[in-house]
């Protein structure tokens, strides 16, 4: 539970999952063990309470870049909940391999990958730069779901 316990040391919390909308039927996993590794669907950012946080809108105009940095860091509490759901523990996972980052941006908006570093970062305090090394990939799209400013997916290697 060394990650678990990194996370309590830095004051963080993981959110409750996600809790839908009313009428809103998800018809996939969070996350999708198969083999050695975990893909993870795309996630937003929560409250801990399992709602959506706020702000909402595109990036630039509505949010404001720093908000969006600190969605991101949120969407990855989000996803760590997601894996400690799913896995039983943090450490299960030995490598995070590939993020893939979207930011609901304004036209010409072109820092997206500024913004999908609050997962990054996250990711890489807790992992350490061998195990929470990634490729990653991040744009900018007209339009999340329910008006979030950011959404990422990931793909971990974990252990048995």
């Amino acid at each position: 539970m060394r990650i678990e316990y990194k996370l309590a040391e830095l004051g963080l919390l993981l959110p409750e999952q996600l809790r839908l909308p009313p009428g809103v039927f998800l018809p996939f996993p969070w996350v999708r063990v198969h083999g050695n590794r975990a893909y993870v669907s795309g996630h937003g950012p929560l409250n801990p309470d399992g709602t959506l946080a706020g702000p909402f809108g595109k990036v630039d105009v509505d949010v404001t870049p720093e908000q969006a940095y600190v969605a991101a860091k949120l969407t990855a509490l989000a996803v760590l909940a997601s894996l400690q759901r799913e896995l039983g523990n943090l450490d299960r996972v030995t490598a995070w391999l590939r993020v893939f980052g979207m930011v609901a941006a304004s036209p010409g908006f072109g820092t997206a990958p500024a913004v999908i570093n609050g997962f990054s970062d996250l990711v890489l305090q807790l992992w350490g730069p061998d195990a929470g090394s990634h490729a990653r990939s991040a744009i900018g799209v007209a339009e999340l779901p329910f008006g979030i400013p950011v959404e990422i997916e990931a793909e971990v290697a974990i252990a048995g």
